[in-house]
């Protein structure tokens, strides 16, 4: 299983909220084709067709709670989530 559809699962699972690092929060939303914009240490995802916007601070290499709920949620809301099964 390759990391980005670890990673997606884990995201998708929530099993992984507290512990999943920044790295693989950022290479998952890069894959479904989130484009990046960095303002000091806020990096901001935003994607066409998606209403919302994902701002995301690291905190020690790991990325907030709050942010990978986030993260799923929209993932659910617009049916990104296929990818996992390439």
């Amino acid at each position: 299983m390759s990391q980005f559809r670890k990673a997606l699962l884990d995201i998708l699972t929530g099993t992984r909220d507290a512990d999943m690092s920044f790295a693989d929060l950022q290479l998952v939303l890069d894959r479904l084709g989130f484009q990046l914009r960095i303002r000091g240490d806020h990096f901001i995802y935003t994607k066409d067709g998606v209403e919302e916007i994902i701002n995301l601070q690291p905190r020690g290499g790991k990325a907030k709670p709050y942010q990978v709920k986030q993260a799923r949620q929209i993932i659910i809301k617009y049916q990104l989530g296929g990818a996992a099964n390439e």
